[in-house]
């Protein structure tokens, strides 16, 4: 089959309200006043992309950072609704907040995207080894850096479709202490309070944030169930650096979550004889857990900063019990022991090309661990692997960036895997266009419960083979109107080997690997533009096509995403209004028949969700702010027979001192 496809009609609804405002925007810019270095329209560096601290135009992938001005703009509460905003990411969460929420990047699953927060890796052994996002509050984030494509080559197993990379804040400054409360819809109340403080040698800050709703039912109210399923959240960070000396340090960062939930079931309601399919229904099921981790580092800078090292070790866990009343019927408990190092070695031959060079060397061990029971099973396993990584960068005559990466894993259970991948970016000092490319390969192994099982109604599978992956894309970073816009324009191209899917056999669930080949490949749109000198505005655009190796559309990919966001910043920035709008295309999902258990295809409708936020200083000290969600009430589905927010208020205040 081609890889060159037409864009079929059905983009051109979402494509052209973006491509008009693109083009309608234009027209307002006024005058041709540069944007400081420091504006949020082009971060100046990725910390993500090469594993090192480099320049955005020296990045020869796609690569998007949120700020935290953005989340403060828009009052995100959840980290999941500021990746809705980013091309080529598609979220669903399955009914109320709180509930399983899947992040999916370019088309691949959701535990093909690695999730790190402060440098530690967030996968779950103890579920698909993928991150829910469920739980996740944006609170005290510095930054988030999505780096989409093929990146096992720098980051292993979990990094088939991207990374995500989660940056909180560091104390800075004199000692300084911020809270905000809020409430509204649905019997919320949400709250953070954060202490920080920070020096020439030394940062600390300790924040705890928490919500609690009494949330919607998680099963689709549509369908009869009328039951609220509560949520509740508390969130502990502990982050600390000290320099002993000049070029030594050490760094330590604590995480706990803990939650507490309300679900629905999912299969037929009792004494339901009629309905041929499998959905969600009200039931008394709950479910608990909390998840942690430590994480100290040691820092060390030789030869003037040309010569850098990093050691850290990390422990994670996470541990979910699941309820029926008050009862505990299952419990799954994951760790991971992790200890990892880096070096990088900088230099330049000035006489030669103008070239700079950066030399990195990288080493990661770990163990990850799965303890689960249940009435039906009870599992003990774990999993040892290990990498190696070298990467060279170059940087030549002044435009052009080369990265070439290669990584060796190997493991106690599947064979030796080695990975690539290279970028290129030039730019082309005319315009100041910068033209990137990049390629990869990545590997997925099978997670320990996709091989062994843990519930009554799943079977594991021990002969499941590692999914492999090859990628590539090719776009450009063009600003506009004296750098007061960047319009991005990618292609990408994506081939998976052996992509593991469930199945039922024997009335049980399984997962299997599909023979052949499921490919993917789109287009992504991004703009960001200060139009006026108050005014900026973000709008995104993908086009995903993703079939697998049957011909079978990929379910929960919606061919079409889009988003715009427009902030208004007035009375000498006293003042902020911000409208934000998401648009999620039609989708594929699937449910099971009843009582044989095949696969049975549905579509899910398309959604537009209008979000308004306003916030006013009153006081140096004080900020007044509220927002409204969905609008006009728009009745959606993210999942199958799963239930979504309607509109919603809420309003708070925020103190700093």
């Amino acid at each position: 089959m081609s890889d060159r496809f037409p864009i079929p009609l059905s983009v051109t609804i979402p494509s052209t309200l973006t491509l008009a405002f693109i083009f309608s925007s234009t027209a307002a810019f006024a005058g041709d006043k540069p944007v400081a270095a420091d504006t949020t329209l082009m971060p100046a560096l990725s910390v993500t992309a090469n594993s090192t601290d480099t320049p955005l135009d020296e990045v020869g992938s796609a690569v998007t950072i949120i700020t935290a001005k953005e989340l403060e703009q828009k009052q995100t509460v959840l980290v999941s609704d500021a990746l809705r905003t980013v091309p080529g990411v598609a979220v669903n969460r399955t009914g109320a907040v709180g509930n399983l929420t899947q992040v999916r990047i370019r088309g691949s699953e959701g535990n093909h995207t690695l999730v790190m927060i402060d440098g530690v890796e967030m996968n779950d052994p103890a579920t698909s080894d993928e991150f829910d996002f469920g739980n996740l509050l944006a609170e005290d984030i510095e930054r988030i850096e999505v780096l989409r494509g093929p990146q096992s080559a720098l980051y292993g197993s979990q990094a088939v479709g991207g990374v995500i990379n989660i940056i909180t804040k560091k104390g800075e400054g004199a000692p300084r202490a911020a809270a905000h409360l809020e409430g509204g819809s649905f019997g919320t109340i949400m709250g953070n309070a954060t202490v920080s403080a920070g020096g020439d040698n030394y940062n600390a800050l300790v924040s705890a944030a928490g919500i609690h709703t009494n949330g919607i039912s998680t099963a689709d109210d549509r369908n009869g169930n009328d039951e609220n399923d509560r949520y509740k959240n508390a969130t502990f960070l502990g982050k600390f650096g000290y320099d002993f000396q000049p070029n030594f340090g050490v760094d330590f960062v604590g995480r706990y979550t803990r939650f507490d939930g309300m679900g629905d079931g999912w299969g037929t309601r009792p004494g339901d004889t009629t309905t041929p399919y499998q959905y969600a229904y009200d039931d008394n099921s709950n479910w608990n857990g909390n998840q942690y981790f430590l994480h100290p580092q040691a820092h060390l800078s030789l030869m003037d900063g040309a010569w850098q090292h990093q050691l850290g070790f990390t422990y994670y866990a996470s541990t979910r019990d699941s309820l029926t009343g008050d009862t505990v019927t299952g419990n799954s408990t994951g760790r991971r022991y992790k200890a990892d190092y880096q070096t990088s070695y900088l230099f330049e031959t000035p006489d030669f090309a103008r070239a700079s060079h950066t030399l990195t060397f990288a080493a990661d061990v770990e163990r990850d661990e799965i303890d689960s029971w249940s009435a039906y099973s009870d599992i003990r396993k774990g999993n040892n692997a290990s990498g190696y990584v070298g990467q060279y960068q170059v940087s030549l005559f002044g435009n052009l960036s080369l990265t070439g990466s290669v990584r060796a894993d190997r493991n106690n259970m599947f064979k030796n895997a080695n990975t690539w991948r290279g970028t290129a970016a030039y730019q082309l000092d005319a315009t100041d266009t910068k033209l990137r490319a990049s390629y990869g390969t990545g590997v997925k192994n099978p997670t320990l419960n996709e091989l062994f099982g843990y519930y009554g109604t799943y079977q594991g599978n021990p002969d499941l083979k590692p999914e492999h992956s090859k990628g590539w894309d090719a776009g450009f970073d063009q600003p506009l109107f004296g750098d007061k816009a960047l319009f991005s324009a990618t292609w990408f191209n994506q081939r998976v080997e052996d992509l593991i899917t469930s199945t039922y056999i024997g009335g049980k669930s399984t997962s299997v690997n599909m023979a052949g080949q499921s490919k993917i490949y789109g287009a992504e749109l991004e703009l960001s533009a200060e139009v006026l000198d108050d005014v900026t505005v973000r709008g995104a655009y993908t086009w995903t096509h993703g079939r697998d190796s049957t011909g079978a559309e990929l379910v929960r990919r919606p061919t079409n995403i889009a988003s715009l966001d427009v902030n208004y910043a007035f009375l000498d920035n006293k003042a902020n209004v911000n409208l934000g709008v998401v648009y999620n295309g039609a989708q594929k999902d699937w449910t099971w028949g009843v009582p044989d258990y095949n696969r049975i295809v549905v579509n899910l409708g398309g959604y537009t969700l209008f979000n308004l936020a306003g916030s006013y200083q009153l006081t140096e000290a004080l900020q007044l702010y509220a927002r409204a969600e969905n609008l006009f009430n728009k009745r959606y589905n993210e999942v199958f027979t799963y239930g979504a927010p309607g509109a919603a208020v809420y309003a708070g205040i925020r103190v700093g001192f």
